[in-house]
């Protein structure tokens, strides 16, 4: 995709967007140099507001490069949001099929296309309890295996700050730092022989979520938790928790029947 080839209406979306983003945040933006001038590629990014995808859409959007987001497919069947999510060319994801990378054919064109394809791995808002990445769903790694294209991690800050995950009550002042940093591809060569098995996608997609862990530790100057915060697990965990305290209520309302 050429430079030039951003189109009328993301740049009406960036007339929209853009001025509130300048007056309500400061930035700091590294990385801008790993973002492709040619071809198709996928960015991988970490996703902690209901906002980020402002911010992260802000900075790529000023390298030239517009990122194509993925969305349910019901939002292009009609009306002016369709017209909107067309005209800026979001990428449809095809929930319905039983095929996982049929789901994202969409975006593989795209991407074949010469295009930039954003995913937000994770699938939704970090549960981390300190905003770390968490684990992630395979739909990056499926395509970047199909495409053998560019994977570019990006790990973003500050958007959270101003709006943190399920919270719908912001804080713009005292101003945030949004805080984005791209980096180098990350090297995938080594899965393109191999069969997209679960454990090779489970493997590549842990090989960017660590990528996109890395940017952020050097974003926040902390580390990150040698594992990654997993919502099933900890669902489980809750349920076994319950579990056992329903079993105790009932063993010692057992015992005070006895008595």
């Amino acid at each position: 995709m050429s430079r030039r080839r951003i189109g009328f209406w993301y740049r009406l979306a960036a007339v929209i967007a853009k001025p509130p983003l300048v007056v309500l945040f400061k930035r700091d933006w590294r990385g801008m140099e790993h973002i492709p001038a040619d071809g198709g590629f996928i960015t991988a990014v970490n996703h902690n507001s209901h906002i980020d995808p402002f911010s992260y859409a802000h900075y790529q959007y000023n390298t030239g490069r517009v990122p194509r987001f993925l969305a349910k497919d019901g939002l292009f069947k009609g009306g002016f949001v369709a017209k909107v999510m067309k005209g800026t060319g979001q990428i449809p994801v095809y929930r319905e099929t039983t095929n996982a990378l049929d789901a994202f054919r969409a975006a593989v064109d795209a991407i074949e296309r010469g295009e930039c394809v954003a995913f937000y791995p994770e699938g939704t808002l970090t549960r981390d309890p300190d905003m770390w990445p968490m684990t992630a769903k395979s739909g990056a790694a499926r395509v970047a295996l199909k495409t053998k294209c560019p994977v570019i991690p990006v790990a973003q800050w500050g958007a959270n700050l101003a709006l943190p995950p399920y919270s719908k009550k912001p804080a713009f002042f005292p101003r945030k730092t949004l805080q984005v940093k791209a980096g180098a591809p990350v090297d995938l060569s080594r899965f393109y022989d191999k069969e997209p098995t679960p454990d090779v996608l489970r493997e590549v997609t842990e090989t960017i979520m660590a990528a996109i862990t890395e940017l952020l530790e050097e974003v926040r100057g902390e580390k990150a938790p040698d594992t990654p915060y997993d919502p099933r697990r900890a669902r489980l965990e809750q349920r076994r928790k319950a579990d056992r305290g329903t079993a105790r209520g009932s063993a010692e309302s057992t015992s005070e029947d006895s008595k």
